[in-house]
């Protein structure tokens, strides 16, 4: 694959992790309403909607469709789509960075399997 093609790849897999992060960000407004439920639902929508980490999370969400089908025109699919799998490993590390998340040792395991796996399969799609 050329350099467009991961930057494609990257950008795609960059922006899906940030809208994940940005929406974990929008649902610490949610924790004074209670738990989840029919008769919360209202209220949930109600506060999203005023909250722009919502927003910018599904901007980025609907960018990185975009770029993801202009990744796809230029690279396998067997090979662009595992490459969807950083995005767990770009989450989990930000989530401990940003967000106070723990990462313990199954965490740092599956994450080398996972960019071990990425680099195996990105090597066989080359």
């Amino acid at each position: 694959m050329n350099w467009l093609t991961w930057l494609l790849i990257l950008s795609g897999v960059g922006l899906n992790a940030a809208a994940q992060l940005l929406l974990k960000t929008a649902t610490r407004s949610l924790a004074p309403l209670g738990p989840f439920g029919a008769q919360t639902l209202p209220q949930y929508l109600l506060v999203l909607a005023r909250n722009p980490p919502f927003w910018a999370g599904m901007t980025c969400y609907g960018l990185s469709v975009c770029v993801w089908i202009a990744a796809l025109t230029k690279a396998p699919v067997s090979t662009a789509y595992p490459m969807l799998s950083l995005g767990y490993v770009v989450v989990t590390l930000a989530a401990v960075a940003w967000l106070g998340e723990t990462l313990d040792a199954a965490k740092i395991v599956g994450i080398g399997l996972i960019c071990a796996g990425v680099f195996l399969v990105s090597r066989n799609g080359a």
